[in-house]
């Protein structure tokens, strides 16, 4: 289907201060639906209001934003628009509560030690205590 001849339907699109009339492609879970850069500048995918210090602050989807890639086995993508006037911004973590979790993820759930390292998110144990536990697991499967 030549993109030209896509069939275009207008429709309003709020985004918490004033009412945009635009063009979409159509309308996919009662969500606009719009195509890559087609899409009005007030709403924002989560990547871009990331970019912009911003957060969608519980708000639901405004828009859906529809594209394929490049290359030929790439799916379709579909991402969720927002609206950048109900967004909020982003907390900044203050320095105490970032040594809190470094402390938590240097903390074995096992002997309770602060490592030098980042124990393993899989198994939230230190090296020792990973080999300890290994070596009984061979001792009884033996």
């Amino acid at each position: 289907m030549n993109p030209r001849n896509r069939k275009q339907e207008v429709t309003t699109v709020f985004d918490g201060r004033t009412h945009h009339t635009c063009l979409c492609r159509g309308f996919r879970d009662g969500l606009p639906v719009f195509g890559w850069h087609e899409a009005p500048s007030t709403l924002l995918t989560k990547g871009q209001l990331r970019e912009a210090g911003l957060r969608p602050n519980g708000q639901d989807p405004v828009a859906l934003l529809v594209f394929r890639h490049v290359k030929p086995y790439a799916r379709e993508t579909v991402a969720p628009l927002f609206s950048v006037e109900l967004a909020a911004l982003k907390g900044i973590a203050a320095p105490g509560q970032m040594d809190h979790a470094m402390e938590a993820r240097r903390t074995c759930v096992e002997c309770g030690e602060i490592k030098e390292y980042c124990v393993p998110t899989s198994t939230r144990q230190c090296w020792t205590c990973f080999e300890i536990e290994q070596a009984d697991r061979m001792g009884v499967a033996a």
